[in-house]
């Protein structure tokens, strides 16, 4: 097998040092002295992602969530990345996926490709469930799609009833819970997940939002504070952390997330909204700012200057 050095590597892809490093200390790739050809393909589709200015935090986040919610070793090999925003998705078998809203997307590149090619949001038909886990888990995300909830939910529960670690499945019948209104159900199924898997993100930010519908705020809050903090650039936490810090009545925590929300994504109604609250926020006179300067103005010598003795 044809394998390449670190120099070799940033000779083809003409990429620096500094950048290889940079991606390495991101953990989306890990760090080796040589590479293979697979290798090469991987770090191109980084190099195309980052000259698209799509952030590295925001890179390994989905990287991760489609590992725990497709069963990839691999996603960056084993599917298609396309940027949507400041995130970005993967195109497999067929259909294209946010791993981190757990939604399938309107493919627009393929859309046009064919008179008799489906919308990506129709299920595709339903395929019987192999022996594996990891078949049924695919068959219970093709009933979910195609609207057979209860077929969903019996399929993710004989996932578990198999792997009661399967973070994923977790994840996807506590949302079917939590649609069903079944809130306690949802809530054990997404503690669950974040006791299997410590740092999947996605289980934090679920379980803060059954915690808020339960109305227990600050354990929402807090629930909210670990997937910022295995996440710092997730903008539905930050979002919602904002709303849940405003119905605390802490404005000044609530102003801080409404700006790292419209740092990430600033476009759309979500943003719009989030600007309107930091101009509402800022308009009350204990968070007003009172003057900006861009340059250093040294205090008023209303005092004498110490001087050595």
């Amino acid at each position: 097998m044809t394998s390449y050095s670190r120099r070799d590597v940033l000779r083809i892809l003409q990429i620096s040092s500094h950048q290889l490093q940079g991606w390495e200390r991101a953990e989306l790739i890990p760090q080796q002295q040589d590479y293979s050809f697979q290798d090469l393909g991987q770090l191109r589709t980084l190099r195309a992602l980052r000259e698209e200015d799509v952030p590295a935090a925001s890179i390994r986040h989905s990287i991760l969530a489609m590992k725990a919610v497709a069963g990839m070793a691999n996603p960056l090999l084993e599917a298609c990345v396309v940027r949507t925003g400041t995130r970005i998705a993967f195109r497999h078998r067929g259909a294209m996926v946010d791993p981190i809203r757990r939604q399938l997307l309107f493919d627009f590149d393929r859309a046009g490709e064919s008179m008799r090619t489906p919308v990506v949001s129709d299920a595709a038909p339903l395929r019987n469930p192999g022996q594996g886990v990891h078949e049924r888990f695919l068959a219970a995300v093709q009933a979910e799609e195609a609207g057979d909830k209860q077929r969903a939910i019996a399929l993710y529960e004989a996932i578990l009833e198999t792997d009661p670690a399967y973070a994923a499945a977790c994840i996807n019948l506590g949302t079917l819970h939590f649609h069903l209104r079944q809130y306690p159900r949802a809530e054990e199924l997404y503690r669950r997940a974040t006791e299997v898997d410590p740092h999947y993100v996605l289980a934090y930010f679920d379980l803060g939002n059954v915690l808020d519908e339960l109305e227990r705020l600050d354990e929402s809050i807090e629930a909210y504070r670990k997937a910022i903090a295995f996440s710092p650039r997730y903008a539905d936490a930050h979002y919602n952390l904002a709303l849940a810090y405003e119905r605390k009545g802490q404005p000044r925590p609530a102003l801080r997330h409404w700006q790292a929300y419209i740092k990430i994504d600033n476009r759309g109604p979500w943003a719009d909204h989030a600007r309107g609250q930091i101009a509402k926020l800022l308009s009350r006179e204990s968070l007003a700012i009172a003057w900006r300067t861009d340059r250093f103005v040294p205090p008023a010598k209303t005092t004498a200057a110490l001087r050595p003795v």
